[in-house]
């Protein structure tokens, strides 16, 4: 609340792990009235191949987030060789739903191409 009060613009969430804690974290802070302040969201990478990274970005943008740090998620890519780091990020800034989409679906597969 300090860094927003001395006129910070922007604050990136860190070493906070899933989505609701980091919601919770910004609803504690308040901007001043007319003063936006724009939130990024440091999504750590799993120990596994199952790309929640990408959901994790997606559920974070639904409540309001700006944007998302995702270094170290690039690094292990997908479970298949379709599933680059590029593929990662477009999946994640992909306007999917976290009801009906998966993160492989919007990597090229699933989504009626030519498998």
């Amino acid at each position: 609340q300090a860094a927003i009060d001395a006129g910070v613009r922007m604050i990136s969430i860190v070493q906070v792990d899933g989505v609701d804690e980091k919601v919770e974290l910004v609803e504690q802070l308040q901007a001043p009235e007319g003063r936006p302040v724009s939130f990024i969201a440091n999504v750590q990478a799993k120990n596994n191949k199952q790309l929640q990274e990408i959901e994790e970005a997606w559920a974070l943008r639904d409540k309001g987030f700006h944007s998302v740090w995702v270094g170290e998620a690039l690094y292990k890519s997908g479970s298949d060789f379709t599933e680059t780091p590029g593929a990662i990020i477009k999946s994640m800034r992909s306007k999917s739903s976290l009801k009906w989409a998966s993160p492989k679906a919007s990597a090229g597969r699933g989504e009626g191409a030519r498998e």
